[in-house]
């Protein structure tokens, strides 16, 4: 079969082809929504041929006998007991009967659709366990699906379309990931659907990079969100900024310097003391857009996975999203939490804020752009840099643009920069009622560190570069040969003139 044709399959056609397909057979357990997904493959006829049992415990009584108790209903945690309880059915009363000629599979998902109010999140959790071959181990995928159609209906009709694409997928397309992301939105769109986390395992996947393909959710259009936690596993960002106070560190961390960790040791150290976090659960995360990811015109892996794997091994939590502008990514937090929100950022970030050709699109321009970012409680924390670093940040016109003449030694901080004339009386509005903050408590060797300048000393094979970067991080980066690291003992000889 072409992959033209593959791409123009029905959701019933992919149901039917599933149901034909005598190798295979399984259960359906769905919570929340109905039989939506169990619903394709009835109406596709030949069922019998691949369905063992559906069941639908709405229940929460027929749930826990079934299931044993949860704390939350719609959850990864369900989820997993769900899958762990029906594969094992599956073994228990079938394997002897037909385990060395078929392939067993569990489907399952727990969802909340629109409630009757409308007052709730649509979202919900969907897996599957399967086995290649008969007699083998399974192997799992799972996923965390936002539902964003206005009507429940509209919602169940696109969980199950969803559904019968995850299971098509996992059976024929599981040694293509992004063809498999692809293909569950066909016959759906990303305005009714988003995927914000994603999750393979078992023998199957053992070469797979789950951090790969939640890159691939960004890059296709799937969700503009994914996040990872220090030892590198794919996290869920409702179940991680759920009612916390949140501060973010955006960056490019080509490689985490010592100056990022000092910004954002010292910003969370004034955010713990804000009357409005102290006593909250609060979450420190560290941030990369996918316009610094694409930076040099194409996305390169290994470099992603570099930055990754490098806040991860200093104990960072690492987002990645698609958010261009500060407002866009503070108004994506307001999803999950109405706490107070910090955003830990240096000088050349704070100027490039009130640039105003990134607001073109926004009918109120930087005005309307500074609204949606300063409502509800954000405040940016700005960390000074020196003069002369400055300048070797921006060209020197550009830099003599946002600050008098200064000697190369003094600080240029949020109490000293300078704006276009016209935004003057914005900033000083901002500065004097607290949305702008200067970070203090810094460490003073740090200042003159750029990361650039760092990346240049890795690639030349200067060893000066690891006195400016957590030791940790230099390790890791020697070990690896991490940016194309040169050892001093490699270098080119310098020559003279």
């Amino acid at each position: 079969m072409s992959e033209q044709k593959i791409e123009l399959l029905t959701t019933n056609r992919k149901a039917l082809t599933i149901n034909l397909d005598e190798s295979r057979y399984g259960t359906f357990a769905e919570i929340g929504a109905g039989q939506e997904v169990a619903r394709h493959f009835f109406q596709a006829g030949g069922a019998s041929g691949t369905i063992a049992k559906t069941i639908s415990a709405y229940d929460m009584v027929f749930s826990d006998a079934i299931y044993g108790k949860a704390p939350r209903y719609v959850s990864q945690e369900r989820l997993t007991t769900m899958l762990d309880h029906e594969y094992h059915l599956l073994e228990e009363r079938l394997a002897e009967a037909r385990g060395s000629r078929t392939g067993f599979f569990v489907f399952a998902d727990t969802v909340a659709t629109r409630s009757f109010k409308g007052d709730n999140d649509a979202h919900g959790w969907m897996g599957i366990r399967f086995q290649v071959h008969p007699e083998e181990p399974p192997n799992d995928i799972i996923l965390h699906v936002r539902m964003w159609d206005k009507e429940t209906v509209a919602q169940q009709e696109a969980l199950g379309i969803f559904g019968v694409n995850f299971i098509y997928g996992a059976f024929f397309y599981r040694t293509s990931p992004e063809r498999f992301i692809r293909s569950l939105v066909d016959n759906l769109s990303t305005d009714r659907i988003e995927v914000d986390m994603l999750k393979f395992s078992g023998p199957a996947f053992a070469q797979v990079d789950n951090r790969l393909l939640s890159l691939l959710l960004v890059q296709t259009g799937l969700t503009n969100a994914v996040m990872f936690g220090p030892d590198g596993d794919v996290l869920q960002p409702s179940e991680v900024l759920h009612k916390k106070a949140i501060l973010v560190e955006r960056g490019s961390f080509r490689p985490v310097t010592c100056v990022n960790v000092d910004m954002l040791s010292c910003a969370t150290a004034q955010f713990l003391q804000e009357p409005a976090v102290k006593g909250k659960p609060v979450m420190v995360l560290t941030e990369i857009t996918m316009n610094n990811l694409l930076a040099a015109g194409r996305l390169d892996a290994a470099d992603f996975l570099a930055r990754v794997d490098l806040l991860g091994a200093i104990g960072f939590t690492v987002l990645i999203s698609n958010y261009p502008e500060f407002y866009r990514l503070t108004s994506y937090f307001r999803r999950y939490t109405k706490e107070m929100i910090g955003v830990a950022l240096g000088i050349n970030n704070l100027v490039e804020i009130f640039n105003e050709k990134y607001y073109e699109n926004l009918e109120g321009g930087i005005l309307e752009s500074f609204g949606r970012l300063f409502r509800n409680a954000v405040k940016l924390y700005v960390y000074p840099m020196r003069q002369e670093a400055y300048e070797r940040y921006v060209a020197p016109e550009a830099a003599a643009r946002s600050m008098p003449a200064l000697a190369p030694s003094v600080l240029i901080s949020a109490e000293n920069i300078r704006v276009v004339p016209h935004l003057h009386h914005l900033y000083t509005h901002l500065l004097e009622n607290h949305y702008l903050e200067s970070v203090t408590g810094y460490d003073p060797a740090m200042l003159s560190i750029i990361s650039r300048d760092v990346l240049a000393k890795i690639k030349g094979g200067d060893p000066s570069w690891e006195e400016m970067v957590p030791p940790t991080v230099a390790e890791t980066i020697k070990q690896r040969a991490l940016f194309d690291y040169c050892p001093a003992s490699e270098a080119a000889p310098a020559t003279s003139t």
